[in-house]
């Protein structure tokens, strides 16, 4: 088959498709947990596969799995601040399943800057209430994949994601928008692995049969996404839209019965929309790179219960999905920026961003980070943001972000302008209250108008 196809191929597919060609004269060979003593002189020209590998039961399988059938697997793993990951476990267990090699990448400043950052200016938020925090996410890494892949001359990109949620359109849009010659592979959506592998006891066999490690904790009741932005549980017994949570799932957030009695106030500067320093006014801490603001917002606001959701939402494939989540950072940082944007922001250009702010979401939701259109919302978003500048102060409480005040050398907010005890603009500005009669009888003209119309047909 031609990279020029571009399609999304089964395994059984992909086997047909190297015999095919006669430069890769390739048997498939059965790996073991005891491979063969002679190592065979035809394993570099077995095709290369970069593996999405979290370490965790199914990334595991699907390894082992990809070196029977025939691949060198690249496992690659993004750090994108999961919580209390052993980076160096996860290599080792790559190896174990059968991987040439494993790359960890620390992404988390790269993920900070290049994306939360990014949604935050955009007030990026999915339905009015989910913040994107695995959305955001997908880019960051299929870029990294997709440089790796790059760089050990491998055409194959392969991932873990299930045929039922977003990540699979996510992963394989984005890949395919920065390697069009990729080809994907998705064992989940496979006859033959899902045929082999009808559930946990069959996945579980399969790691007895192969010698590969297991985690020996108890598996959890949720599915779980973690990075730095957030963490989300579903599936399980969340899958029950009724059921309420245990509280000692969450990772990033206090509860907020149990949050302080004391509060803590916080002043977060911005400069073309951009979080560039947070100082605690309680306690005196003061942060100013990129990834240590995000790191401590998540801190200080996950202590006081802030960013927590309970939602049914619409995934891209037309399912409805029941998610917890916690934004704790996420959910600081755009009220403080929704904030600052009403005393710098014209109104006009407010409400056209707004558009855009949907438009984001939605294309970021959706896998199409890397499509023409995000590229035009962002730089549009980043002419809109050029006076977004300065300070808002914030005091935590209880699962509550409460302004207390804000502050712009940039401002469009003048309080004698405002005052309703100066008649007219004060001295800066020429306003007289008596233009508004016309005003209102102008754009009351069409209101009128319509009226007329309706009394005309309702009688």
């Amino acid at each position: 088959q031609e990279a020029a196809n571009r399609q999304i191929l089964s395994v059984s597919q992909l086997r047909a498709a190297i015999f095919a060609k006669p430069i890769l004269p390739l048997i498939f060979i059965q790996r073991t947990a005891h491979p063969p003593e002679t190592p065979t002189t035809m394993s570099e020209s077995k095709p290369k596969c970069v593996l999405a590998y979290s370490g965790g039961l199914d990334t595991s399988v699907i390894l082992q799995w990809l070196c029977e059938k025939g691949f060198d697997v690249i496992a690659f793993c993004a750090d994108v601040g999961q919580h209390h990951e052993d980076f160096e476990a996860v290599k080792a267990k790559a190896v174990t399943c059968g991987a040439i090699k494993c790359v960890v990448t620390d992404l988390r400043k790269e993920f900070v800057t290049d994306y939360v950052f990014e949604a935050v200016k955009c007030n990026a938020i999915y339905e009015s209430r989910y913040l994107l925090g695995t959305s955001i996410a997908r880019p960051c890494i299929a870029k990294e994949m997709v440089r790796i892949a790059n760089e050990e001359g491998a055409l194959y990109l392969a991932h873990g994601a299930t045929g039922k949620g977003n990540d699979q359109v996510r992963f394989e849009m984005c890949a395919q928008a920065l390697m069009p010659q990729a080809q994907m592979i998705a064992p989940w959506r496979d006859a033959e692995f899902i045929e082999s592998f009808k559930g946990r006891t069959d996945l579980l066999a399969y790691c007895e049969k192969h010698n590969i490690p297991v985690d020996a904790k108890p598996k959890s009741n949720y599915s779980i996404d973690e990075n730095l932005y957030h963490t989300s549980y579903e599936s399980g017994i969340l899958e029950d839209a009724n059921c309420t949570y245990e509280e000692d799932m969450f990772k990033m957030t206090t509860s907020p019965q149990n949050a302080p009695e004391k509060s803590d106030t916080v002043v977060i500067e911005f400069k073309s929309g951009v979080p560039v320093k947070i100082t605690n006014e309680t306690d005196g801490t003061v942060k100013t790179d990129p990834l240590e603001i995000f790191l401590y917002c998540n801190e200080i606001a996950g202590k006081h219960g802030i960013g927590r959701i309970d939602i049914v939402e619409n995934r891209f494939v037309g399912i409805k999905s029941r998610g917890v989540y916690e934004t704790p950072g996420g959910t600081l940082l755009r009220e403080a920026h929704l904030d600052l944007e009403g005393v710098c922001m014209d109104r006009e250009v407010k409400r056209i961003t707004e558009n855009m702010s949907a438009e984001f979401t939605r294309l970021c939701y959706y896998g199409f980070w890397f499509a023409p259109e995000m590229d035009l919302i962002r730089h549009s978003i980043d002419y809109a943001q050029r006076e977004v500048e300065g300070t808002v102060k914030i005091e935590l409480y209880k699962g509550n972000c409460i302004i207390r005040g804000r502050e712009s050398a940039l401002s469009l907010y003048h309080a004698d302008l405002a005052s309703m005890d100066i008649e007219h603009g004060g001295e800066a500005f020429d306003y007289n209250p008596a233009d508004a009669q016309g005003f209102i009888r102008i754009n009351a003209t069409r209101l009128k108008t319509y009226a007329a119309l309706r009394a005309k047909v309702d009688n």
